[in-house]
């Protein structure tokens, strides 16, 4: 069993968020101050973690002990309705930033992946673990998603997730086949616009299943599809199968896996036994996916078992709130991944990394964070001069800069990063200057010379 040091936990949360966490084998030691903390650290060192339902103010606990512990893991136990105290959380150098109400299975696994990440670091053997489910609720929008994957949790239907790309949708796939399945069902996930007919059709069914349905065959089958033990629905047996693309599978391939998924029965190819069909189907979509229906580019009765349940994934613009804690795990898996230290970012660069418009969702805040560390050197935090260095802003997108100087990146994106930062904070002035790290009369003297009006909201 894992064991952690929770500090700050109001004292009628402990009963529950010790269930929850002792669910995924961890145990909770309470501490009640930093001091407390410290007599615990000396005596074995282990995972911190802090609650910060006190407000800012807790995160003096925290400095206090990495004064003394520089190298102790501590993570951060937020409310959702302050974001503000992620951002805090994040600028402190916290791990991770957990969302209440605390998941055992989240804090184990991030556990998990920053040892691994230190071994690596360090020259050891260990590594991260395979793709999870680390989905950041600290936004009303994922709020609702994390509450609609509990429920398809409890059901072993189909789930359709739509949403644009880079949104995470093969992540909540994934989610929910742990909260269901758990880690040793496989979770089997293929492209169909990856493959011709003929290929999509042997790798989903296998080669030795991809000859003939069992409706073409007319024999003791009863129409059942053959199942080869080498395609990908075998290897789903007991767990998940997500489909991604699938309007790009051909007519075939989609008669074929609407009879299996409603029949729940297969014949094995290898023996001609008949076997049970025991896979949950996922899919992840876009927007166009009803008018890929009417069109009938997909089957109407493959899309039925494919979407019992519906998971909308949100565009990272419309759930800034999770943007640092989003950032900052991307951040410690891209340098786990290149063996540096970890990085942090200043509250500037966390500002500007916010407020951006992210068209391409997480998948183009990863690919900056893994630009920015590619051209830093030594161990030093990533200010605002190394984003400016590698984005513009283009028509509401991030573009990566090909040329120019530093100079001239700053005098392209200034006016618009300010304008940016004051809408973020409803045009408080001295909210915008804290996030800028500038005093509130410089601000005033840039407002002026950029020409950038205050917006005001009630």
């Amino acid at each position: 069993m894992k064991s952690v040091l929770y500090l700050g936990c109001p004292a009628a949360e402990r009963t529950e968020t010790e269930k929850r966490l002792a669910s995924a084998s961890v145990g909770i030691t309470w501490a009640e101050n930093a001091g407390h903390a410290l007599n615990e650290l000396q005596r074995r060192e282990v995972p911190v973690l802090l609650d910060l339902s006190r407000g800012a103010a807790a995160l003096q606990v925290a400095r206090d002990i990495r004064t003394h512990r520089p190298a102790t893991l501590m993570f951060a136990v937020v409310d959702p309705r302050r974001p503000d105290l992620t951002t805090e959380a994040v600028l402190a150098g916290m791990a991770d930033v957990f969302a209440r109400p605390l998941g055992g299975r989240r804090v184990a696994n991030a556990i998990d992946r920053e040892l691994a990440y230190e071994s690596r670091h360090t020259g050891g053997s260990g590594h991260p673990r395979a793709p999870g489910a680390e989905l950041y609720g600290h936004s009303p929008a994922m709020r609702e998603v994390i509450t609609l994957v509990s429920r398809a949790a409890a059901m072993r239907a189909g789930v359709l997730v739509r949403g644009e790309n880079g949104t995470g949708r093969q992540v909540v796939a994934r989610a929910v086949h742990l909260h269901q399945s758990g880690e040793h069902a496989a979770f089997v996930a293929i492209d169909c616009a990856a493959y011709d007919g003929d290929d999509l059709d042997a790798a989903l069914f296998g080669s030795t299943g991809t000859h003939a349905s069992g409706q073409d065959r007319g024999d003791a089958s009863r129409g059942l599809e053959r199942v080869g033990r080498d395609g990908r629905l075998h290897e789903a047996l007991g767990g998940t199968l997500y489909l991604q693309n699938v309007a790009d599978a051909s007519a075939r391939v989609q008669v074929r896996l609407a009879r299996v998924l409603r029949d729940r029965e297969a014949v094995l190819a290898e023996t001609g036994e008949t076997i049970g069909f025991d896979v949950r189907p996922m899919a992840g979509v876009d927007a166009g996916i009803d008018s890929a229906v009417q069109e009938g580019r997909v089957r109407e009765d493959l899309f039925r078992r494919l979407s019992v349940i519906r998971i909308d994934m949100p565009p990272l613009r419309n759930r800034r709130e999770d943007i640092p804690a989003l950032a900052n795990y991307f951040l410690r898996e891209i340098c786990a991944a290149r063996r540096v230290p970890p990085k942090t970012l200043s509250r500037s660069a966390l500002s500007l990394i916010t407020a951006l418009p992210w068209r391409g969702n997480a998948l183009e805040l990863r690919s900056l964070l893994e630009n920015v560390v590619s051209g830093l050197e030594g161990s030093r935090a990533i200010a605002l001069e190394d984003l400016l260095s590698h984005v513009r802003l283009d028509g509401g997108s991030v573009v990566f800069a090909n040329g120019g100087t530093l100079k001239q990146a700053r005098a392209r994106f200034e006016r618009e990063y300010i304008t940016a930062i004051l809408e973020q904070h409803h045009g408080r002035i001295s909210d915008a200057a804290k996030a800028l790290g500038i005093q509130r009369t410089n601000l005033y003297r840039k407002m002026r010379s950029l020409r950038v009006t205050r917006t005001r909201h009630v």
